[in-house]
């Protein structure tokens, strides 16, 4: 089964069991997402990615410009651990990271999470690679994606057990879309999936596919 038949899946065992008030408040806030995007200055392909420097589930830092030396690098961003569609996500990836390696290449996984979350994440789904916490959202609203979550939804979280005040550690209840970018050791982006809708992801074998076209390209 490919991700998005795994989130396919969740996707219609959520709907049976979870109130269709509460299912339209979450549908209302992605349709006016969507609205919002249309015209949202974001990361392209052609692009040069913005450096950063984010803290891993350990603690340790990890600059973007320093893994882009070993080799190039898939960046996904995701919601949180609290988030079934990002963990079935996270868990594709990890299935997968043997040949991103072998491509030469290294995978990140960035969330607004603190690193305590970030940790729990990394146990739960028994993940491999760096998965790192941009507290405050500095790279998301950088790269474009971020966005703040309407009153409505906000006490739905809160209800649901999500209030992201208490998730993020911040004030703010700020989340980035989910996005996926392929970046090349010359910090262009030659793959960029921004979807406002959280139940979509790119399948990791498109990212994939690129990195390996562009191995064919410098062959």
């Amino acid at each position: 089964m490919n991700l998005q038949a795994a989130l396919d899946a969740f996707r219609a065992e959520f709907i049976n069991k979870f109130p269709a008030e509460k299912a339209a408040i979450m549908q209302r806030a992605t349709d006016a997402l969507a609205k919002e995007f249309i015209e949202r200055e974001t990361l392209k392909v052609g692009d040069i990615a913005g450096d950063f420097t984010l803290t891993n589930a350990i603690g340790k830092p990890i600059n973007l410009a320093e893994q882009l030396a070993k080799g190039p690098v898939i960046l996904t961003f995701y919601r949180g651990g609290w988030c079934p569609y990002c963990n079935l996500e996270l868990r594709a990836y990890q299935q997968l990271l043997p040949q991103i390696q072998a491509s030469g290449a290294s995978l990140i996984a960035v969330s607004p999470q603190i690193p305590d979350a970030s940790l729990s994440t990394v146990e739960k789904n028994n993940l491999e690679f760096d998965v790192l916490s941009d507290v405050g959202s500095k790279v998301a609203q950088a790269y474009g994606i971020a966005f703040s979550l309407p009153d409505e939804l906000r006490k739905l979280y809160a209800e649901l057990g999500h209030a992201l005040p208490d998730i993020n550690g911040t004030d703010d209840w700020v989340l980035p879309v989910p996005a996926t970018f392929v970046i090349n050791q010359q910090r262009k982006v030659i793959l960029a999936h921004i979807d406002v809708d959280y139940r979509n992801r790119l399948e990791p074998e498109a990212a994939i596919a690129i990195l390996q076209q562009q191995i064919s390209l410098l062959a």
